[in-house]
Protein backbone atom coordinates (compact mmCIF):
# COMPACT_ATOMS: atom_id res chain seq x y z
CA UNK A 1 0.00 0.00 0.00
CA UNK A 2 1.28 3.73 -0.98
CA UNK A 3 1.88 5.68 2.06
CA UNK A 4 0.03 8.90 3.40
CA UNK A 5 2.33 11.81 3.92
CA UNK A 6 1.70 14.47 6.71
CA UNK A 7 3.38 18.03 6.73
CA UNK A 8 3.53 20.40 9.83
CA UNK A 9 5.61 21.50 12.99
CA UNK A 10 6.64 18.87 15.71
CA UNK A 11 7.19 20.71 19.37
CA UNK A 12 8.53 19.13 22.34
CA UNK A 13 4.91 18.77 24.45
CA UNK A 14 6.13 19.40 28.33
CA UNK A 15 2.88 18.40 30.91
CA UNK A 16 2.63 18.93 34.48
CA UNK A 17 2.17 15.74 36.16
CA UNK A 18 -1.03 14.94 36.65
CA UNK A 19 -3.65 17.54 37.42
CA UNK A 20 -0.87 19.75 38.79
CA UNK A 21 -1.32 23.61 38.00
CA UNK A 22 1.82 25.36 36.26
CA UNK A 23 2.59 27.39 39.51
CA UNK A 24 2.90 23.99 41.41
CA UNK A 25 4.41 22.20 39.13
CA UNK A 26 8.46 21.33 40.23
CA UNK A 27 8.68 19.39 36.82
CA UNK A 28 7.15 18.45 33.60
CA UNK A 29 6.20 15.02 31.67
CA UNK A 30 7.92 15.39 28.41
CA UNK A 31 6.69 13.88 24.59
CA UNK A 32 6.73 15.01 20.77
CA UNK A 33 3.38 15.88 18.58
CA UNK A 34 1.89 17.89 16.71
CA UNK A 35 -1.10 17.89 14.67
CA UNK A 36 -0.17 16.10 11.40
CA UNK A 37 2.41 14.18 12.45
CA UNK A 38 -0.36 12.71 15.49
CA UNK A 39 -2.42 11.76 12.35
CA UNK A 40 0.51 9.76 11.17
CA UNK A 41 1.00 8.01 13.88
CA UNK A 42 -2.35 6.89 14.31
CA UNK A 43 -2.75 5.99 10.73
CA UNK A 44 0.72 3.71 11.73
CA UNK A 45 -1.20 2.11 14.62
CA UNK A 46 -4.22 1.40 11.41
CA UNK A 47 -1.70 -0.41 9.67
CA UNK A 48 -1.75 2.20 6.99
CA UNK A 49 1.93 3.24 5.88
CA UNK A 50 2.38 7.08 6.81
CA UNK A 51 5.31 8.86 6.51
CA UNK A 52 6.01 12.58 8.27
CA UNK A 53 7.78 15.79 6.71
CA UNK A 54 8.98 18.12 9.03
CA UNK A 55 11.99 20.30 9.73
CA UNK A 56 14.03 19.57 12.95
CA UNK A 57 17.17 21.68 14.33
CA UNK A 58 19.95 19.59 14.05
CA UNK A 59 20.97 18.56 18.27
CA UNK A 60 19.78 15.91 20.30
CA UNK A 61 16.11 17.53 20.44
CA UNK A 62 15.62 16.65 16.90
CA UNK A 63 16.94 13.67 16.98
CA UNK A 64 14.47 12.34 19.79
CA UNK A 65 11.63 14.09 17.79
CA UNK A 66 12.47 11.58 15.29
CA UNK A 67 13.28 8.16 17.36
CA UNK A 68 9.74 8.72 18.91
CA UNK A 69 8.46 9.18 15.20
CA UNK A 70 10.65 5.77 14.52
CA UNK A 71 8.96 4.49 17.61
CA UNK A 72 5.26 4.38 16.64
CA UNK A 73 6.54 3.53 12.88
CA UNK A 74 6.25 6.71 11.25
CA UNK A 75 8.60 6.76 8.20
CA UNK A 76 11.04 9.84 8.81
CA UNK A 77 13.02 9.29 5.86
CA UNK A 78 11.81 13.33 4.14
CA UNK A 79 12.53 15.44 7.65
CA UNK A 80 15.50 17.84 7.17
CA UNK A 81 17.50 19.43 9.48
CA UNK A 82 18.61 22.83 10.33
CA UNK A 83 17.65 25.85 12.17
CA UNK A 84 17.87 27.30 15.80
CA UNK A 85 15.68 25.73 17.88
CA UNK A 86 12.81 22.93 18.13
CA UNK A 87 9.20 24.13 19.41
CA UNK A 88 8.07 23.97 23.20
CA UNK A 89 4.04 23.67 24.36
CA UNK A 90 3.52 23.34 27.73
CA UNK A 91 -0.05 21.58 28.65
CA UNK A 92 -1.69 22.12 32.93
CA UNK A 93 -4.73 19.22 32.79
CA UNK A 94 -7.53 20.75 33.87
CA UNK A 95 -10.55 18.77 35.48
CA UNK A 96 -14.13 19.14 36.35
CA UNK A 97 -14.59 23.20 36.11
CA UNK A 98 -11.12 24.03 35.45
CA UNK A 99 -10.03 23.88 31.77
CA UNK A 100 -7.23 23.05 30.65
CA UNK A 101 -4.54 25.88 29.31
CA UNK A 102 -1.80 25.65 26.70
CA UNK A 103 1.36 28.08 26.76
CA UNK A 104 2.98 27.93 23.11
CA UNK A 105 6.85 29.11 23.00
CA UNK A 106 7.27 28.22 19.03
CA UNK A 107 8.54 31.03 17.92
CA UNK A 108 11.59 31.44 15.23
CA UNK A 109 11.88 27.55 15.26
CA UNK A 110 13.47 25.03 13.11
CA UNK A 111 10.11 24.77 10.95
CA UNK A 112 8.79 28.41 11.04
CA UNK A 113 12.37 29.01 9.53
CA UNK A 114 11.81 26.57 6.65
CA UNK A 115 12.01 28.33 2.88
CA UNK A 116 11.04 27.34 -0.26
CA UNK A 117 12.70 24.82 -2.23
CA UNK A 118 14.08 23.30 1.59
CA UNK A 119 11.78 20.00 0.73
CA UNK A 120 11.49 18.22 -2.91
CA UNK A 121 8.22 17.33 -3.12
CA UNK A 122 8.58 15.50 -6.50
CA UNK A 123 10.44 13.22 -4.77
CA UNK A 124 8.77 13.06 -0.99
CA UNK A 125 5.14 12.57 -2.91
CA UNK A 126 6.66 10.35 -6.04
CA UNK A 127 4.86 6.98 -4.48
CA UNK A 128 2.14 8.42 -2.05
CA UNK A 129 -1.75 7.97 -2.33
CA UNK A 130 -2.87 10.87 -0.15
CA UNK A 131 -1.02 14.20 1.32
CA UNK A 132 -2.23 15.68 4.82
CA UNK A 133 -1.77 19.49 5.91
CA UNK A 134 -3.79 21.84 8.52
CA UNK A 135 -4.34 25.41 8.48
CA UNK A 136 -1.87 25.48 11.14
CA UNK A 137 1.49 25.38 9.14
CA UNK A 138 0.79 28.29 7.12
CA UNK A 139 0.08 30.39 9.75
CA UNK A 140 3.61 29.55 10.82
CA UNK A 141 5.18 31.58 8.43
CA UNK A 142 5.71 32.49 5.24
CA UNK A 143 8.08 29.96 4.16
CA UNK A 144 6.14 27.43 5.74
CA UNK A 145 2.67 28.60 3.80
CA UNK A 146 4.76 28.38 0.49
CA UNK A 147 5.90 25.27 1.40
CA UNK A 148 2.86 23.92 1.82
CA UNK A 149 1.18 25.31 -1.31
CA UNK A 150 4.67 23.92 -3.15
CA UNK A 151 3.17 20.31 -1.90
CA UNK A 152 -0.16 20.53 -2.95
CA UNK A 153 0.72 21.46 -6.58
CA UNK A 154 2.96 18.75 -6.45
CA UNK A 155 0.01 16.35 -5.08
CA UNK A 156 -2.41 18.18 -7.32
CA UNK A 157 0.14 17.25 -10.43
CA UNK A 158 0.21 13.34 -9.55
CA UNK A 159 -3.44 12.99 -8.70
CA UNK A 160 -2.52 12.51 -4.89
CA UNK A 161 -5.81 12.88 -2.28
CA UNK A 162 -5.39 16.32 -0.39
CA UNK A 163 -6.81 16.34 2.87
CA UNK A 164 -6.41 19.31 5.17
CA UNK A 165 -7.94 20.51 8.29
CA UNK A 166 -8.43 24.17 8.02
CA UNK A 167 -8.33 25.22 11.70
CA UNK A 168 -8.22 28.37 12.58
CA UNK A 169 -5.99 29.74 15.31
CA UNK A 170 -5.68 33.76 15.40
CA UNK A 171 -2.77 33.99 17.62
CA UNK A 172 -0.48 32.07 14.97
CA UNK A 173 -1.34 34.39 12.15
CA UNK A 174 1.98 37.01 13.45
CA UNK A 175 4.01 37.56 10.05
CA UNK A 176 1.96 40.10 8.48
CA UNK A 177 -0.95 38.23 6.41
CA UNK A 178 -4.42 37.20 7.44
CA UNK A 179 -5.92 33.59 7.13
CA UNK A 180 -7.56 34.90 4.56
CA UNK A 181 -5.03 35.77 2.21
CA UNK A 182 -3.01 32.54 2.60
CA UNK A 183 -5.50 30.28 2.89
CA UNK A 184 -7.78 29.38 -0.07
CA UNK A 185 -5.59 29.33 -2.48
CA UNK A 186 -4.09 26.64 -0.05
CA UNK A 187 -7.84 25.36 0.01
CA UNK A 188 -8.72 25.20 -3.66
CA UNK A 189 -5.89 22.45 -4.20
CA UNK A 190 -8.23 20.27 -1.92
CA UNK A 191 -10.12 17.21 -2.05
CA UNK A 192 -11.18 16.72 1.98
CA UNK A 193 -11.60 19.13 4.26
CA UNK A 194 -12.19 19.58 8.13
CA UNK A 195 -14.10 22.92 8.24
CA UNK A 196 -16.42 24.47 11.36
CA UNK A 197 -18.90 27.17 10.58
CA UNK A 198 -16.62 29.69 11.98
CA UNK A 199 -13.60 28.35 10.20
CA UNK A 200 -15.09 29.15 7.34
CA UNK A 201 -15.91 32.46 8.17
CA UNK A 202 -12.85 33.06 9.51
CA UNK A 203 -10.26 31.47 7.13
CA UNK A 204 -12.83 31.96 3.73
CA UNK A 205 -15.54 34.35 4.52
CA UNK A 206 -17.91 32.47 3.85
CA UNK A 207 -21.37 32.60 6.32
CA UNK A 208 -24.21 30.69 6.35
CA UNK A 209 -26.99 31.73 4.47
CA UNK A 210 -29.74 33.08 6.74
CA UNK A 211 -32.92 31.42 4.92
CA UNK A 212 -31.04 27.92 5.07
CA UNK A 213 -32.37 25.43 7.67
CA UNK A 214 -28.79 24.22 8.60
CA UNK A 215 -25.69 26.59 9.31
CA UNK A 216 -22.91 24.07 8.63
CA UNK A 217 -24.82 22.39 5.23
CA UNK A 218 -25.16 26.09 3.97
CA UNK A 219 -21.40 26.74 4.69
CA UNK A 220 -20.55 23.57 2.89
CA UNK A 221 -22.57 23.85 -0.20
CA UNK A 222 -21.39 27.34 -0.55
CA UNK A 223 -17.72 26.11 0.01
CA UNK A 224 -18.29 23.61 -2.54
CA UNK A 225 -19.20 26.23 -5.48
CA UNK A 226 -16.33 28.19 -4.90
CA UNK A 227 -13.66 25.70 -4.53
CA UNK A 228 -14.77 22.45 -7.03
CA UNK A 229 -12.50 20.19 -6.10
CA UNK A 230 -13.64 19.64 -3.00
CA UNK A 231 -16.27 16.47 -2.63
CA UNK A 232 -16.19 15.69 0.97
CA UNK A 233 -16.23 18.42 4.11
CA UNK A 234 -16.30 17.07 7.41
CA UNK A 235 -16.63 18.28 11.21
CA UNK A 236 -17.07 17.18 14.71
CA UNK A 237 -19.66 18.54 17.65
CA UNK A 238 -18.62 18.98 20.62
CA UNK A 239 -20.34 19.44 23.76
CA UNK A 240 -18.35 20.30 26.87
CA UNK A 241 -20.18 19.21 29.83
CA UNK A 242 -17.02 19.82 31.71
CA UNK A 243 -13.27 19.78 31.22
CA UNK A 244 -13.66 15.72 32.15
CA UNK A 245 -17.12 14.76 30.52
CA UNK A 246 -17.57 15.93 27.30
CA UNK A 247 -20.15 14.28 24.35
CA UNK A 248 -18.73 14.00 20.84
CA UNK A 249 -20.74 13.38 17.11
CA UNK A 250 -19.47 13.34 13.85
CA UNK A 251 -21.50 15.17 10.22
CA UNK A 252 -20.18 14.49 6.77
CA UNK A 253 -21.50 17.43 3.80
CA UNK A 254 -20.56 14.75 0.73
CA UNK A 255 -22.24 17.28 -2.04
CA UNK A 256 -25.34 15.17 -2.01
CA UNK A 257 -26.41 14.44 1.45
CA UNK A 258 -25.95 15.52 5.44
CA UNK A 259 -24.67 12.32 7.37
CA UNK A 260 -23.91 12.51 11.16
CA UNK A 261 -23.24 10.03 13.92
CA UNK A 262 -24.20 8.19 17.22
CA UNK A 263 -23.73 10.81 19.88
CA UNK A 264 -20.73 9.54 21.90
CA UNK A 265 -20.46 10.23 25.62
CA UNK A 266 -16.86 10.31 26.95
CA UNK A 267 -16.72 10.85 30.66
CA UNK A 268 -13.16 10.95 33.12
CA UNK A 269 -11.64 12.67 30.11
CA UNK A 270 -7.63 11.62 30.59
CA UNK A 271 -5.94 13.63 27.68
CA UNK A 272 -8.44 15.51 25.13
CA UNK A 273 -5.13 16.99 22.96
CA UNK A 274 -4.99 15.40 19.45
CA UNK A 275 -8.87 14.55 19.40
CA UNK A 276 -9.21 16.20 15.87
CA UNK A 277 -6.16 14.36 14.64
CA UNK A 278 -7.73 11.05 16.11
CA UNK A 279 -10.71 12.21 14.06
CA UNK A 280 -8.84 12.60 10.69
CA UNK A 281 -6.96 10.07 11.05
CA UNK A 282 -9.95 7.66 11.75
CA UNK A 283 -11.50 9.41 8.68
CA UNK A 284 -8.71 8.60 6.43
CA UNK A 285 -8.46 5.14 7.55
CA UNK A 286 -11.73 4.48 6.94
CA UNK A 287 -11.90 6.22 3.29
CA UNK A 288 -9.48 3.60 2.27
CA UNK A 289 -10.73 0.89 4.19
CA UNK A 290 -14.56 0.50 4.13
CA UNK A 291 -15.11 3.15 0.74
CA UNK A 292 -17.89 4.36 2.38
CA UNK A 293 -18.90 7.66 3.63
CA UNK A 294 -21.27 6.86 6.58
CA UNK A 295 -18.85 4.23 8.46
CA UNK A 296 -15.66 6.17 7.60
CA UNK A 297 -17.37 8.80 9.59
CA UNK A 298 -18.42 6.64 12.44
CA UNK A 299 -15.23 4.85 12.51
CA UNK A 300 -13.18 8.72 12.60
CA UNK A 301 -15.99 9.71 15.66
CA UNK A 302 -14.94 6.67 17.35
CA UNK A 303 -11.51 7.04 17.48
CA UNK A 304 -12.02 10.32 18.51
CA UNK A 305 -13.59 9.37 21.54
CA UNK A 306 -10.55 7.17 22.24
CA UNK A 307 -8.12 9.35 22.09
CA UNK A 308 -9.84 10.62 25.27
CA UNK A 309 -8.50 7.94 26.49
CA UNK A 310 -5.05 8.12 25.91
CA UNK A 311 -2.23 9.90 27.17
CA UNK A 312 -0.07 12.25 25.18
CA UNK A 313 -0.91 13.80 21.34
CA UNK A 314 -1.38 10.78 19.37
CA UNK A 315 -4.00 8.30 19.30
CA UNK A 316 -2.53 5.06 20.45
CA UNK A 317 -5.36 2.17 19.52
CA UNK A 318 -5.66 0.11 16.92
CA UNK A 319 -8.06 -0.79 14.66
CA UNK A 320 -9.42 -3.78 16.78
CA UNK A 321 -10.10 -1.59 19.22
CA UNK A 322 -11.83 1.28 18.00
CA UNK A 323 -14.14 -0.77 15.80
CA UNK A 324 -16.18 -2.10 18.73
CA UNK A 325 -16.88 1.33 19.94
CA UNK A 326 -17.98 1.98 16.66
CA UNK A 327 -20.72 -0.04 16.67
CA UNK A 328 -21.80 1.00 20.05
CA UNK A 329 -19.58 -1.05 23.11
CA UNK A 330 -18.30 1.60 25.13
CA UNK A 331 -18.51 -0.98 28.17
CA UNK A 332 -14.39 -1.14 27.96
CA UNK A 333 -14.56 -4.44 29.01
CA UNK A 334 -11.20 -6.25 30.32
CA UNK A 335 -9.64 -8.24 27.32
CA UNK A 336 -8.28 -11.38 28.42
Amino acid sequence: MRPVITFGEIMMRLSTPGFARFSQATSFNVTYGGGEANVAVSLAYFGIPAAHVTRFPDNDLGQAATALLRQHRVGTEHIVYGGDRLGLYFLETGAIARPSKVVYDRANSAFAQLEPGMLNWEEILADAQWFHWTGITPAISAGAAQSCLEAIWVANKLGITVSADINYRKNLWQYGKKAHEIMPELVAGCDIIVSSVGDAADILQIKPIKEDADAFTSVCRQIMQQYPKIKKIVNTKRGSVSASHNTLAGMLWNGQELLQTITHDITHIIDRIGGGDAFMAGFIYGLLTYQNDQKALDFAVAASALKHTVEGDANLVTVAEVEPVMEGDSSGRLKR
